[in-house]
């Protein structure tokens, strides 16, 4: 079984939030801090597995771990390592911010965590301060460290690009995969609902990026069938590549393959989607998973063929946390 929608595209990725919660204030995100809203709690462990194993059955393979920042839940060990013990389930990733990496590394290796994203968005300490509230930039930087020696198959550094914030960084964060076998990722800046101000001070092109680096010789990576949106680039000189995430480039959309499902257990079928489709109330029973299944399969049919974002149009998403970014 596989699950696609009317636009012939499969999806075989979900990005599965834990906790809406997250420790860090970044200023693209949660600048205030999270704060906590009425009713109901984030999905406990068999719900979570419920929703896994009926994902997994349609031909999600991979399972990022999301949040907020997923590692805050309590258990987080214990939980990954039940993914991943899926059967069907061929990867599982994490999204962190890295505030325990250091010290953590090698225990979500041997969870089963195969894959990992840091959200590292300055390597200079004032200004990661700055960006996330935190005095831990050398701590995040240790923490990606730790993580190579750990063994994962994949380390990627993610990096909100932010106009008059990071942008003068490129060049140390492009010095990174010069030695270390890691990809460096800049993603756009990309509005949400309760940022529309700070999008519009600090929105910049990412693409504008890329096409400095094709002058310096970088090359584009050809893409897998499979792969997701990223442009990756690639230079014979350095052991790491450069990742662009571009979502107001054209044909952004076009090669989806990820779902996404809340920690209250909505299927959301696109990051600035209008609504979330709620299916908790399927995951209270395992009888209960074959129709879990097959609600999935008829919501992805109506998903839409792209995102709204250039008209200003930023859905449900008041900041990135709420639904795992």
């Amino acid at each position: 079984m596989h699950i696609s929608d009317g636009f012939g595209r499969r999806f075989s990725y979900l990005r599965l939030s834990l906790t809406d919660a997250c420790n860090f204030r970044c200023s693209y995100c949660l600048p205030e801090g999270y704060k906590k809203c009425g009713g109901p709690g984030p999905l406990s462990n068999e719900e979570l597995m419920r929703a896994a194993r009926a994902f997994s059955d349609l031909g999600i393979a991979k399972i990022r771990l999301t949040g907020g920042e997923p590692t805050i839940r309590r258990n987080f060990d214990v939980t990954a390592a039940s993914i991943a013990a899926l059967p069907k389930v061929k990867t599982l990733a994490l999204t962190t911010n890295g505030y325990r990496l250091r010290e953590r590394a090698v225990s979500w290796r041997k969870a089963g965590i195969d894959a990992l994203n840091v959200s590292l968005d300055s390597l200079d300490p004032d200004t990661f301060l700055a960006i996330t509230g935190h005095d831990r930039c050398i701590e995040v930087q240790q923490g990606i460290e730790a993580a190579l020696i750990a063994g994962f198959s994949s380390v990627k550094v993610n990096i909100v690009y932010m106009k008059g914030v990071n942008d003068h960084e490129v060049d140390r964060f492009i010095k990174l995969t010069q030695d270390l076998p890691i990809s460096v990722r800049f993603i756009e800046l990309m509005e949400t609902g309760d940022h529309a101000a700070f999008f519009r001070k600090h929105h910049a092109p990412v693409l504008d990026v890329a096409r400095q680096l094709t002058k310096r010789g970088w090359t584009q990576r050809i893409k897998a069938a499979d792969a997701g949106p990223s442009l990756d680039y690639v230079h014979p000189d350095h052991a790491g590549s450069i990742g662009f995430i571009a979502p107001y480039s054209e044909d952004f959309c076009k090669t989806c393959n990820r779902l996404r499902f809340s920690s209250q257990g909505d299927l959301h079928l696109c990051l600035f989607g209008t609504f979330g489709i709620p299916m908790r109330r399927f995951l209270q029973a395992d009888d209960q998973i074959p129709e879990l299944k097959q609600r999935i399969v008829a919501a992805v049919r109506r998903k839409s063929p792209r995102h709204f974002l250039h008209q200003g149009e930023t859905g449900q998403t008041h900041n990135l946390s709420a639904i795992g970014g």
